[in-house]
């Protein structure tokens, strides 16, 4: 079912030499290019009121990324690649609209892609922004701030640990509220501060519903494991290619250029990409919220990843090679702080595009 576009939103389905899919657009078509990257569990339809709110002098440019929306459902996401495949995806995309040079904003997943995008070809970005990005070092199976494995197998992150009591909504299509895992009220418990009301949240509830759902998509495969949790990424998916077990080196991300200042864009009360992140396993079982798994091995052992001081850490280190950064917070907002903050979101990024 095509989710509906927002006044001034328009779509069309571009084809590049990798991938069929639907681009959302906004804004005079000469206008200076700004590629924008969704997450995961959503699509390009979560970025309109931002594409909206761009200066005039701005064009926006939104697709739905592999695995999601309406993007060819054939085309899948080979985890071992970790965000190679839709940073190849996001290239391919510039290219075929003729582009040399875009800016690039990242959420989440979406600054997952960033990192690997600035290790292929930071040549090619105007500026960099990333809005609560998943930390360089993947989600998931990982401790302190240099990004440690948990597991060399990355027991406790990938597919495995999406539930059948999440999915199977998905699959139902279930647009209510009376399970506490419908789609609904996951958006309403992790995405956005509880008191909030989503003005768009029919119209992200329908984008929620269009990710791809199968053993290779979401949420993808996995394999047992002796290590805690007990299942380890498979080789298809997002989730999986989200492991700590597929993250590259990442000296790259340090020794190309040219380097940027990166903004870095994060909403005080974060649920879903913090040091305490509810949807990392290790908070979860530190918390005793997962009794169904036993013999949690403790935090020593499996801790909550450190997902903000990973990326802090990693971006100090890209200062200390000639780049920069800023990370601004934006308070009393959640996972998308666009939504909940517009007008001091509006605000950075505007002036951040315009440097």
């Amino acid at each position: 079912m095509p989710v509906p576009l927002l006044e001034g939103i328009r779509a069309k389905t571009i084809t590049t030499p990798r991938l069929t899919t639907r681009v959302l657009f906004s804004g005079d078509d000469s206008g200076t290019p700004v590629l924008f990257l969704h997450g995961n569990s959503s699509s390009a339809t979560w970025w309109e009121p931002v594409m909206l709110s761009l200066p005039a002098a701005f064009l926006g440019i939104a697709p739905d990324q592999r695995g999601y929306g309406d993007a060819d459902p054939s085309a899948k996401i080979n985890a071992p690649r970790g965000m190679s495949d839709f940073a190849d995806d996001a290239l391919a995309l510039i290219n075929t609209l003729g582009y040399e040079k875009v800016h690039v904003v990242g959420l989440s997943m979406g600054g997952s892609i960033v990192w690997q995008l600035l290790m292929d070809a930071p040549e090619r970005f105007l500026s960099v922004t990333v809005i609560n990005p998943g930390s360089p070092y993947g989600f998931g199976s990982s401790k302190d701030a240099t990004g440690t494995p948990t597991y060399p197998d990355g027991a406790g992150s990938g597919a495995g640990l999406v539930f059948p009591v999440v999915v199977q909504p998905m699959i139902d299509r279930d647009m209510g509220t009376d399970s506490p895992f419908s789609p609904r009220n996951r958006l309403r418990g992790l995405y956005v501060n509880p008191a909030f009301v989503n003005p768009y949240e029919d119209q992200w509830l329908e984008s929620f519903l269009s990710t791809h759902l199968g053993a290779q998509d979401f949420p993808g495969d996995y394999v047992p494991s002796a290590n805690y949790p007990f299942t380890a990424p498979g080789i298809w998916g997002a989730n999986n290619a989200l492991s700590r077990k597929y993250v590259p080196d990442l000296i790259p991300l340090y020794a190309k250029n040219p380097k940027h200042t990166i903004l870095w864009i994060r909403g005080s009360h974060d649920t879903v990409v913090s040091d305490m992140s509810m949807r990392d396993i290790g908070t979860l079982a530190k918390l005793g919220l997962l009794p169904m798994i036993p013999n949690y091995p403790g935090p020593e052992i499996f801790p909550p990843q450190p997902m903000l001081a990973q990326t802090r850490a990693v971006l100090e280190t890209y200062k200390a090679h000639e780049g920069d950064y800023r990370e601004e917070i934006i308070m009393d907002a959640g996972h998308v702080p666009y939504l909940e903050k517009s007008d001091a979101f509006n605000a950075l990024l505007h002036a951040h595009l315009q440097k």
